[in-house]
């Protein structure tokens, strides 16, 4: 039977550092109020001159050079990203470009702060069926730039930066389960309203939520979903070694731990000076706790995400 593996991680955040004193200073908040209410005291802002291909480009080269890979090996690329450079063509494509290689499917997945485990699945189902040998998955944003500087309850939360890993067909088991969901029904309680019709924004082209909503939707989803997919895979929260989660909430992953039974050291939080990322999360709290050492051979580790839509996803892997 054919497998997906990770064969290697990488990670890019921009240069530029916003404190939450920073903004303390821009809106009406402090470090207290941020911190006590979601875990952040800092995040990454991009470059006016850097773009979403830009950094999905980095974390991309640092991912194929842990794998050993060369960009020439690569059949597959699927970046996740709610913030691409442009409508079209894709960040994917402009990736590819950007990485010298071409010939291969290139696409992007757009499923807000569930998209890496959107784009995971779908390149896991591209190894899996035969049709790519070698991955780059990738989870790029700058939300920076769809941010409302000055709302308080939403300009706090979200950072930029770009995580990446490398799958490579394996005969032995990578990637066990994954699992993917949609509900439209709560598309209103977190969105960017906005589009483009003939040369003008229409609607608001800014990040709305309604925070309180989105944390109670969250917290029994993710709890819900990390049991269906440890039961699909015929495993049970006993098993699980590692918890690496999107990073939104402190309060919303330490719910998650306690329905798994595990305790926060066996959670990867980089919340705290990365904010939220949206679809750059999870691979990039993957790749710093890849690089610290962290994982060990056999461990199993469960990945989460939720986001716009609603959607949500989970993968279970085994290192």
């Amino acid at each position: 039977m054919l497998y997906s593996r990770i064969a290697g991680t990488g990670s890019y955040l921009p240069e530029q550092i916003l404190t939450n004193a920073d903004l303390a200073r821009r809106v009406d908040t402090s470090d207290e109020w941020i911190v006590s209410r979601t875990g952040i005291h800092s995040r990454h802002i991009a470059a006016p001159d850097e773009m979403t291909s830009d950094l999905a480009c980095k974390a991309s080269l640092a991912a194929l050079e842990s794998a050993g890979v060369a960009a020439s090996e690569i059949d597959l690329i699927v970046v996740a990203t709610s913030t691409p450079d442009m409508i079209f063509p894709s960040a994917a494509c402009i990736l590819q470009d950007k990485l010298g290689v071409h010939g291969f499917p290139a696409f992007d997945v757009q499923a807000v702060c569930a998209g890496f485990a959107y784009a995971l699945a779908t390149a896991d189902q591209f190894v899996r069926g035969g049709m790519a040998k070698t991955a780059l998955v990738v989870g790029a944003e700058v939300f920076s730039r769809i941010l409302d500087w000055n709302d308080r309850r939403t300009c706090v939360l979200f950072g930029d930066g770009a995580g990446a890993v490398v799958l490579k067909a394996s005969d032995e088991p990578g990637i066990i389960m994954t699992k993917l969901k949609a509900d439209g029904r709560y598309r209103d309680i977190l969105a960017t309203p906005g589009g483009v019709a003939n040369g003008e924004v229409v609607g608001t082209p800014f990040l709305h939520m309604d925070g309180q909503a989105v944390f109670r939707f969250a917290v029994k989803a993710l709890a819900e979903l990390a049991s269906e997919t440890l039961d699909a895979a015929g495993m049970t929260a006993a098993d699980l070694d590692w918890l690496v989660p999107h990073q939104a909430n402190v309060r919303i992953i330490e719910s998650t731990a306690k329905h798994l039974h595990l305790s926060m050291d066996k959670v990867i939080l980089t919340l705290a000076h990365h904010g939220n990322t949206s679809a750059a999360s999870i691979p990039l709290a993957l790749d710093e706790a890849a690089r610290a050492g962290k994982f060990k051979r056999g461990e199993h580790l469960m990945l989460e995400g939720i986001g716009g839509g609603f959607a949500w996803g989970s993968a279970l892997l085994r290192w």
